[in-house]
C-alpha cells in the first residue's frame, strides 16, 4: 500500500511544479480557448489558456515509470493508450488555436484516430488474456466479440470524459474520485500495476485542480480529456473491469446520454429537452452556478464510490 500512497504524492508534487511553468508558456504562445459562442455564461473565460492536461499527463507517466521500473508490463501500454489519446487531443486543440475557432478536427477524424488506437488495445488484450470480463467476482468470457466491445468502450468513455470537460474543475474533479475508487478496487483484486497508475493520476488530478478550479487559469482542453479518457478505458480493459466504469462513472454515462438523448430529440421533433446539452450545460442554463454543480457531481460520484467498494469489500470478506 505504501507504494500506492507514494505514486500518489509524487505525482501530486509533479503536478504542483509542472502546473506553473505549463500555464506560463501557454500564455506566452497564446494557446488559448476560443469560446463557443452560445455557451452565453463562459462569455468572460474566451482567452483561457487550454492544453493543461499536459500537466497531469507528465506527472502520471514519471509518477507511474518511476514506482514500476521494471515490472511496467501492460502498465506502459495503459500508459501509452494515454498519451496516444492525449496527441490526438493535442492536434484538436492546436488546430483550434491556429485557426482561432472552437472546432478542431472534424468528428470523423477524431473517430477514426480513436477506433485506431483501440483496435490495437483490443487485440492485445483478446490474444494476451482472451475474452473474459470480470464483474462482481464473476469472470464473463465472450470469446472474440470482445474486440468490438472493447473498440465500442473506448469510444464511448473517451467521448464522455470529453464531453464533460465543460465547467471550471469538472472533469478534473469527478475524473479524481473516480480514479481514487477504480484504484482502490483494482488494489484489492491484485490489480497492482493499474491501481498504482490509478493512484497516480488521482495525484496529478489534485495538482492540475490548482489551476483549473473557478475561476480556472487554464483548460485541460482535448488534449486532456482525450488522454483522461484514453486512460479511464485502458486501465479497464487491461484490467478486464470494463462493466465497472457505468456505475462509478455514472456521472460520464449520464452526460454523454444527456447530448445523444438531445440530439436524436431535436432531430425527430426539433424540440428540446434540456435548455442545453451536455446536462451541466442545462443546469447552468437553470441558473445553478457552476460551483454547485460541479460540487454535486463529485459527491454522488464520491457516493457511488464507496457503494461499489463496499460491495467488493463484502464480496472479499472484509466485511
Amino acid at each position: 500500500m505504501l507504494k500506492y500512497y507514494m505514486a500518489f504524492l509524487l505525482a501530486l508534487v509533479l503536478g504542483a511544479i509542472l502546473a506553473f511553468p505549463v500555464l506560463k508558456l501557454c500564455k506566452k504562445f497564446h494557446l488559448s480557448q476560443t469560446i463557443l459562442h452560445y455557451v452565453d455564461k463562459h462569455s468572460g473565460k474566451s482567452g483561457t489558456p487550454t492544453m493543461g492536461g499536459l500537466i497531469f499527463i507528465f506527472a502520471i507517466i514519471l509518477s507511474s515509470i518511476f514506482f514500476l521500473q521494471g515490472q511496467i508490463g501492460g502498465a506502459a501500454i495503459a500508459l501509452a493508450t494515454m498519451l496516444g489519446y492525449g496527441l490526438l487531443g493535442f492536434l484538436d486543440d492546436f488546430i483550434k488555436v491556429k485557426f482561432h475557432k472552437n472546432e478542431g478536427l472534424k468528428p470523423y477524424q477524431k473517430i477514426i484516430g480513436q477506433v485506431g488506437i483501440s483496435l490495437i488495445i483490443a487485440l492485445y488484450v483478446y490474444f494476451n488474456k482472451g475474452g473474459k470480463l470480470e464483474f462482481f467476482g464473476l469472470d464473463i468470457d465472450i470469446g472474440v466479440f470482445i474486440i468490438p466491445f472493447i473498440i465500442f468502450f473506448f469510444v464511448a468513455v473517451t467521448n464522455s470524459v470529453n464531453l464533460i470537460d465543460g465547467l471550471d474543475g469538472l472533469a478534473g474533479g469527478v475524473n479524481a474520485v473516480y480514479f481514487l475508487f477504480f484504484g482502490i478496487i483494482l488494489a484489492l483484486l491484485g490489480q497492482t500495476q493499474y491501481a498504482l497508475i490509478s493512484f497516480a493520476a488521482v495525484g496529478a488530478l489534485l495538482a492540475f485542480l490548482i489551476v483549473n478550479c473557478f475561476p480556472a487559469k487554464i483548460f485541460m482542453g482535448d488534449t486532456g480529456s482525450l488522454a483522461l479518457g484514453g486512460l479511464m478505458a485502458a486501465v479497464a480493459a487491461l484490467s478486464g473491469t470494463e462493466l465497472l466504469m457505468p456505475i462509478l462513472g455514472f456521472m460520464f454515462v449520464i452526460t454523454a446520454f444527456s447530448d445523444i438523448l438531445q440530439v436524436l430529440h431535436y432531430k425527430r421533433t426539433h424540440k428540446r429537452i434540456f435548455l442545453m446539452a451536455p446536462l451541466h450545460h442545462h443546469f447552468e442554463k437553470k441558473g445553478v452556478h457552476e460551483n454547485r454543480i460541479v460540487l454535486v457531481y463529485i459527491l454522488i460520484t464520491l457516493v457511488l464510490g464507496v457503494c461499489l467498494l463496499a460491495i467488493y469489500m463484502a464480496l472479499k470478506g472484509f466485511i
